[in-house]
This record gives C-alpha cells, sequence and structure tokens, in this order.
C-alpha cells in the first residue's frame, strides 16, 4: 500500500509539472506579445544621436544624473557603433561604447542586440543584450526601447526637448500594450 501511494504522489508531482511548464510558457508568451517590436526598422535612418528622454531606473545608469545620448553610426560590415554618454552628478562625463547587431537574419527586423564587453568575448551569448525598438514615430524622431523581459524600457528623442502631446501619445500606445509606463522616470536634459 505504501509502495503504491509513493507511486501515486509522484505520478501527481510529474503531472503537475507537465501541466505548469505549458502555463509558464503561455506567461513569457503573453509578455513577449507586449514587448513585440515594430515590424520594420530602416535602420540607416534610425542612425544617429538619439538624446534618452525617460528610462526605468537600472544599475548600470545609476551614476547618469543628466544629458544622457546615445549616438548611433553605422559600420561598413552592418553592425552599428554604439557610443552611450551621460554627464554624472559632479559634471564628469561618462561614456561607454559598444556594438550592435541584428539579433534575427532579418535586414529590416528592429530586433537588435547590443554588447558593452570587449569584442574578443562576442563570440559568448551572455555579453549580448537584447536592444528592441517597441515603438517609432514615423518620422522617426521619438523611439521607445526595450527588451522582451520587460526590465529595461528607455523613450528616446532626436531632440533634447520632446513635445508634451507627443510623448503622453507614445505613453499612451505602451500602456495600450499593457507596458507599465508609471515605472519611467524623467532623464533631465540641460540642452535646450
Amino acid at each position: 500500500m505504501t509502495r503504491a501511494l509513493y507511486s501515486l504522489t509522484l505520478a501527481a508531482v510529474a503531472l503537475a509539472g507537465l501541466l505548469w511548464v505549458p502555463a509558464s510558457a503561455r506567461a513569457d508568451t503573453a509578455a513577449d506579445a507586449r514587448y513585440a517590436p515594430i515590424p520594420a526598422l530602416d535602420l540607416p535612418r534610425y542612425m544617429g544621436t538619439w538624446y534618452e528622454v525617460a528610462k526605468y531606473p537600472n544599475r548600470f545608469q545609476r551614476d547618469c544624473a543628466r544629458d544622457t545620448r546615445a549616438t548611433y553610426t553605422l559600420q561598413p560590415q552592418g553592425t552599428v557603433e554604439v557610443r552611450n554618454r551621460c554627464t554624472r552628478a559632479d559634471g564628469s562625463v561618462n561614456e561607454a561604447v559598444g556594438q550592435a547587431r541584428h539579433a534575427d537574419d532579418q535586414p529590416d527586423g528592429a530586433r537588435l542586440e547590443v554588447r558593452f564587453a570587449p569584442a574578443w568575448l562576442s563570440f559568448l551569448p551572455f555579453v549580448w543584450g537584447d536592444y528592441w525598438v517597441l515603438d517609432l514615430d514615423p518620422d522617426y524622431s521619438l523611439s521607445a526601447v526595450g527588451e522582451p523581459g520587460g526590465n529595461y524600457l528607455w523613450i528616446l528623442s532626436r531632440t533634447p526637448q520632446v513635445d508634451p502631446a507627443r510623448y503622453q501619445a507614445l505613453l499612451g500606445r505602451l500602456a495600450a500594450r499593457g507596458i507599465d509606463v508609471q515605472r519611467l522616470e524623467a532623464s533631465p536634459q540641460d540642452a535646450p
């Protein structure tokens, strides 16, 4: 009797595990849908300087007090040089240079990967982070960038200051997708 009870318990645990996996997979799929990238990205048009308007707080930008921006430069081999820059509270400048590439084989895809680790480590998959363009104005002037886990989100603009109505419209589109826009914190820009 004890052996039968043990077998039944083991079977119940195994069945619960099988049922749990599909449920968690569905939860991940739902999260991915909220953070799905735009269908196409004209990468050469996306190049240039983007000013950070707002972001989800994160550990690697903890020292950035103001004037955060990213400059993207298309390289001959199709990759992108990423130059992130911000001003610390003491007035000194912090700059990080990295590389971005398409995360899939679609040259017009909006799923990119970025790394700031040395080039000789680029063969390691964990040095690459997702950079997905989630929303982009038709004139390529206001963008939302994130990743499928929903841990990071940035609002970027071609100008240091953004029209409040356009910013609110972008937040509305993100919120309609189920993205938590309340977590965003403003990124001060001293430039006019």
